[in-house]
C-alpha cells in the first residue's frame, strides 16, 4: 500500500531530480574549446549565441540531419568536464518504483559511417594549418620546383668539373700557348716544387701543384738535372710546343753528357774572343761557331732586325755576357741562341720605354738647331744603333757610374754633327786593328768604317758584346754639355771637358806630369 509523500519529501526529491537534471559547471562557464578541437567541432567563424546546423555530410553521419550543434557541444563539453572536476562521483540509484520527473534523454547519435569511408579526427596542434599535398617535396618546396633546383645544381657541377678538367689538360698540354722565349736555370738540391715554380715563373706553366703532381707520377724528381736550360716556342716559323713531358724531357738531358758549370763570358768580350773561349773550354770549336753564325738557322730575334748573317761576327753585341752552363761538345746552334735569349731577357721593357723617351728628347734638340724632319726622322736611334753605342761605351769607360756621362758625350756629338762630325773613339780604331792597344797617328788615318776620326758618325756594327749596365746607358744618357773626355791614370777615371780648349789644357798636363815623372826617375 503506497504511502503518500509528505510535502518535506517532494521537496527533497524534487531537489535531487534537479541537481541531476543541470551540470555542475553552471552556465556561466563556457563551452570546453579544447574538447570541441579534439572532437572537431570547433569553427570559429560561427556566432556565439546561435544554433549552428552544420551540413557537412561527415556531421549528418554522424548526428542525424537537423541535429542542433550548440545541444551537442554542451553535452560534450559538460561530460568533458565533469570527468576532468569529478574523478570519483557517487550517483545515487533511483527506486523503480518511484517516478521522478527526468529531462527528456538526447537524440540517439549514431556513430556509423560507411564502410569505405575511415573517420579521422584532427590533431589539435593541425588547426588553421594547411594538409601537405603530394604535389609538395622538401622543405615544402613543390616538386616541379625542387626537380628544377636539382637539374641546376648537377648542370652546374658538371659545367665547373669540366671546365677544371680543360683547365688543366690546356696546361698539361700546352694549349694555346702564347709564344715565348725563356731560360731556366735548376740548381743542386733543387726540389720538384722549386722547378714547378720556376716554369711557372718563366711563362712555361700555369699550376706548380698540376705540374709536380705529374713529376711524381713520371718520376721526373729523378731525371731532371741541375743546368740552364732554353725554351724557345717559335723557331722557323713553327710553333714548338713544351707540353709537360717536352719540359721534362729538355730537363733530363740522356745521361754520359758532361756538363760544363760555370763557363763565364767576360764583359766586353767580342765574338772572336768568346768563340776562342768556348773552344778552350770544350763546348764548341771556333770553326762550328763561325760557320753556325754565317749559316745557320736561329730563332727570330727582335733586336737582330737588319743584321746581316754573312759574317762570322754578325752576331757582335748580341752574345750576352753572363756566366752558362753548357755541355762538353755542345751544340753551336744551343750555345749561340743560349747567350740570345740572355741578351732578349736583359733587355727590359723599361729600356725600350727609355729608348722612346731619348728619341723624343733627341728629336726636339736637332730641331732646335734647325735640322729639317727628314733628316730628324732619318736619325732617329734604332735599337741596332743602341747596341752599338753601348758596345763603345762598355769599351770607353773606366767604371760603371761614368758610363752615364759617356753616353752623354756620345749624344751630344751626334746631335751636333754640324760642329762634331767625328766621334773620335779609340776604341772602334782598336777593334778596326784588332785589338792593337797602342794607337799611332799612323793608326788614326786607317781606312775602315770602323775607324771614328776619318768615317762621321757610327761605326756599321757593334765594337764588342756590353753588359747590362751598358746597355742601359745607351738609352739613358746624362744630361751635360761635354764634348770631350780623356782618360786621367792618376785617378783611374776620365776628365769631361766642354769645348776643345779645355780638353787641350787637359791633355797638356798630363804631359808635364808624365814628363815629371820620368825626369824624377
Amino acid at each position: 500500500m503506497k504511502q503518500d509523500k509528505k510535502p518535506e519529501d517532494l521537496a527533497a526529491e524534487q531537489w535531487l531530480d534537479d541537481l541531476l537534471k543541470e551540470p555542475q559547471s553552471g552556465s556561466e562557464i563556457n563551452a570546453d574549446h579544447h574538447a570541441m578541437d579534439e572532437a572537431g567541432l570547433y569553427f570559429p567563424d560561427a556566432p556565439a549565441d546561435a544554433p549552428l546546423t552544420f551540413e557537412d555530410e561527415e556531421f549528418l553521419d554522424a548526428f542525424g540531419e537537423g541535429s542542433d550543434l550548440a545541444q551537442i557541444i554542451d553535452e560534450v563539453t559538460g561530460a568533458a568536464q565533469a570527468t576532468e572536476t569529478s574523478p570519483e562521483i557517487v550517483t545515487s540509484e533511483v527506486p523503480t518504483d518511484s517516478a521522478p520527473t527526468s529531462p527528456e534523454p538526447p537524440t540517439e547519435k549514431r556513430d556509423t559511417m560507411p564502410e569505405n569511408q575511415t573517420k579521422k579526427a584532427p590533431s589539435p596542434d593541425s588547426k588553421g594549418r594547411p594538409e601537405r599535398k603530394d604535389r609538395y617535396g622538401l622543405f615544402g618546396i613543390p616538386h616541379a620546383l625542387s626537380t628544377a633546383i636539382w637539374l641546376g645544381l648537377i648542370l652546374l657541377i658538371g659545367v665547373s668539373a669540366g671546365r677544371m678538367i680543360w683547365l688543366c689538360a690546356t696546361d698539361v698540354l700546352a694549349f694555346g700557348r702564347d709564344p715565348i722565349t725563356a731560360t731556366v736555370v735548376i740548381e743542386e738540391g733543387d726540389t720538384i716544387e722549386d722547378v714547378a715554380a720556376k716554369l711557372q715563373e718563366a711563362g712555361l706553366i700555369r699550376y706548380t701543384g698540376l705540374f709536380t703532381l705529374y713529376a711524381d707520377l713520371t718520376n721526373a724528381q729523378e731525371e731532371i738535372r741541375p743546368g740552364t736550360y732554353e725554351f724557345n716556342t717559335s723557331q722557323d716559323s713553327e710553333l714548338i710546343v713544351y707540353d709537360y713531358m717536352a719540359l721534362k724531357s729538355v730537363m733530363s738531358p740522356a745521361p754520359g753528357l758532361t756538363i760544363i758549370e760555370d763557363v763565364r763570358i767576360p764583359e766586353g768580350y767580342t765574338c772572336a774572343q768568346i768563340f776562342q773561349l768556348l773552344e778552350e773550354k770544350k763546348v764548341c770549336t771556333v770553326q762550328e761557331l763561325e760557320d753556325y753564325a754565317i749559316n745557320g738557322e736561329l730563332n727570330e730575334y727582335w733586336f737582330l732586325e737588319g743584321v746581316d748573317r754573312g759574317d762570322k761576327y754578325c752576331l757582335e753585341g748580341y752574345l750576352f755576357p753572363d756566366t752558362y752552363d753548357f755541355y762538353e761538345n755542345d751544340k753551336p746552334e744551343r750555345v749561340l741562341e743560349k747567350m740570345l735569349n740572355a741578351f732578349n731577357q736583359s733587355f727590359t721593357d723599361q729600356m725600350r720605354d727609355h729608348m722612346n723617351v731619348l728619341n723624343t728628347h733627341l728629336e726636339e734638340v736637332l730641331s732646335s738647331r734647325g735640322y729639317s724632319d727628314a733628316y730628324i726622322q732619318e736619325h732617329r736611334i734604332t735599337i741596332r744603333e743602341v747596341v752599338i753605342i753601348a758596345s763603345m761605351i762598355e769599351k770607353e769607360t773606366a767604371n760603371n757610374v761614368e758610363s752615364f756621362t759617356i753616353s752623354s758625350v756620345i749624344y751630344n756629338r751626334l746631335s751636333n754633327a754640324g760642329n762634331f762630325p767625328y766621334l773620335n773613339i779609340d776604341a772602334t780604331l782598336v777593334y778596326a786593328l784588332g785589338g792593337k792597344a797602342d794607337l799611332t797617328e799612323a793608326d788614326k788615318k786607317l781606312d775602315s768604317p770602323y775607324n771614328t776620326y776619318k768615317y762621321k758618325g757610327l761605326p756599321p756594327g757593334p765594337i764588342s758584346n756590353p753588359s747590362q749596365n751598358s746597355l742601359a746607358a745607351a738609352v739613358q744618357p746624362e744630361d751635360t754639355n761635354y764634348y770631350y773626355y780623356a782618360y786621367n791614370p792618376a785617378t783611374e777615371e776620365h776628365h769631361f771637358s766642354k769645348n776643345y780648349d779645355d780638353h787641350l789644357d787637359f791633355l797638356n798636363s798630363l804631359k808635364a806630369n808624365q814628363a815629371a815623372e820620368a825626369a824624377h826617375e
